[in-house]
């Protein structure tokens, strides 16, 4: 069942890329709700993991929560078609954002020029947690799993 917080099936899904490291380094979201992970680091370039684009649908709404959660409003994932017909999925927080993307990057397209997952509305949980994870609490997630 789909956490009506984070919106993942899995409480305890690791961060995918390095996620040990991840967990250890980087700032995250713990659903109040589940107790799940999410980077919602930002990088040199003030970005964050959700501001990337994901190989599936799924591994999208694993960072969605960040997204929303950080611009305090529903945020839509949207599938992405390269030039050689490859499927991507980003997250945009506005319609205008994806335009603004799809306008600087001419060989990329929406065909649906829509959302293929977005919540109705924004709302906030009140166990949800920022921080920064201690070693103890990085070893006993990651055991979790």
């Amino acid at each position: 069942m789909e956490c009506i917080e984070c919106y993942s099936e899995k409480d305890h899904i690791t961060p995918l890329l390095n996620p040990k490291n991840c967990l250890e380094k980087h700032l995250q979201y713990v659903c109040g709700t589940c107790g799940r992970c999410l980077c919602i680091n930002k990088d040199e370039k003030h970005r964050q993991r959700w501001n990337f684009p994901f190989k599936s649908l799924d591994i999208a709404k694993l960072y969605l929560r960040a997204a929303d959660f950080t611009n305090k409003k529903p945020c839509g994932i949207y599938e992405i078609l390269n030039s050689q017909g490859r499927k991507s999925y980003k997250i945009f927080v506005t319609i205008e954002d994806l335009e603004i993307y799809l306008h600087k990057n001419k060989d990329k397209s929406c065909p649906m020029v829509q959302a293929v997952y977005i919540k109705e509305c924004y709302q906030e949980f009140s166990n949800t947690k920022v921080k920064f994870l201690d070693i103890r609490e990085v070893e006993q997630y990651l055991l979790i799993q």
